[in-house]
């Protein structure tokens, strides 16, 4: 199979869209988030969306073929949350590694499946099994006690660990990439990488390629923690990321400046998968496919993007329309980035 470095050098590559937008279109009980191993579990797990890797995996399969034939290059595992710190909301923290061994296997079946239906796919790069890590349901840069504001409900160490546990899990489940993704705080970003680059220094393994995407929350430009991009940009440029990019909260429309500016400071590739606009009053997001694409095309003529694709309420229609449009336009090039004045100290 091409290689991604590759891949990229020729052609804008399509990541996937929304996991949960499409499991709630299986309208899945209690009892079908259970399964028959934990009926008898003690706490409800509907909601649970990362469990189906193990109760429903054929759906989660599915899911990952519609996007595939919808003209997505890259698929991401169903582990938004599946470390053991958010896993602890269902009881269920000992069952993360399992979790993340099963998404995995569950995401390379639906790539097996599709290459055996599309044996031409198999020399155009991909599809390659991206390892999703989520922000972690809880933060290392915001105290969630206003009374107190240099309380933590977790450390960096515990953080790391959880991490690192998923990574595991993970890359012995069989992922090509690794994607840290929604990042709202940039420190449990870094607890992320940090776990990523122990992970592969103990078992002396060749790193994974590495993507990283943070999350704009609002017309500030800032994450929720507060950085600018480009404060966020420099604060994980030293992971050496295969790309960095932007995803989630925003549509494609509000969030066309910040990707503009991003391909104008980043030295790698960019990525970006906005949501399908702005959530209505029922929560629910109402942009047509046509509508992100048009707009993801603009991005794509303009030279902003290498990876693009969609977030919350984005569909395999919403993938292909976007697949469509950027299919025959160039990929951004890679900017010559001068060397810093540290850097040519340290040469």
């Amino acid at each position: 199979m091409k290689d991604i470095y590759t891949a990229l050098k020729e052609r804008i590559l399509i990541i996937d869209g929304a996991m949960g937008t499409m499991i709630q279109r299986y309208k899945l009980s209690e009892a079908d988030y259970r399964g028959t191993r934990f009926a008898d579990w003690g706490s409800d797990l509907k909601g649970n969306n990362d469990l189906l890797c193990l109760t429903q995996p054929e759906i989660i399969k599915d899911i990952h073929l519609q996007y595939l034939e919808a003209g997505a290059d890259i698929i991401e595992t169903n582990t938004f949350n599946a470390q053991a710190v958010s896993m602890a909301d269902y009881n269920m923290s000992e069952h993360a590694y399992e979790i993340n061994v099963a998404a995995a296997h569950c995401a390379n079946q639906a790539v097996r499946e599709f290459l055996e239906k599309h044996p031409e796919k198999k020399d155009q790069g991909g599809p390659y099994v991206a390892g999703a890590i989520g922000p972690m349901n809880k933060t290392l840069s915001l105290s969630p006690d206003v009374n107190n504001p240099g309380f933590r409900g977790i450390s960096f160490d515990e953080v790391a660990d959880a991490y690192y546990e998923q990574v595991k899990g993970l890359i012995e489940g069989g992922i090509d990439l690794i994607l840290i993704e929604t990042i709202f705080d940039t420190l449990n970003a870094k607890a992320a990488i940090f776990a990523i680059k122990k992970f592969f220094r103990d078992h002396k393994m060749k790193e994974l390629p590495l993507m990283i995407s943070g999350t704009i929350t609002d017309a500030s430009g800032r994450t929720l923690s507060g950085q600018t991009l480009e404060a966020f940009y420099t604060s994980i440029a030293h992971a050496n990321p295969l790309s960095v990019g932007l995803n989630c909260a925003l549509g494609a429309n509000q969030m066309r400046g910040h990707i503009e500016e991003l391909s104008q400071i980043a030295s790698c590739y960019t990525s970006a998968y906005p949501n399908a606009g702005l959530p209505n009053a029922m929560g629910e997001y109402d942009e047509e496919p046509a509508e992100t694409a048009h707009f993801i095309e603009e991005w794509a003529q303009q030279g902003f993007v290498n990876i693009v694709g969609g977030c919350c309420g984005t569909t395999p229609d919403h993938i292909k329309h976007i697949a469509d449009h950027v299919r025959k336009i160039q990929p951004r090039q890679l900017p010559v980035v001068e060397t810093s004045l540290t850097e040519e100290g340290n040469n």
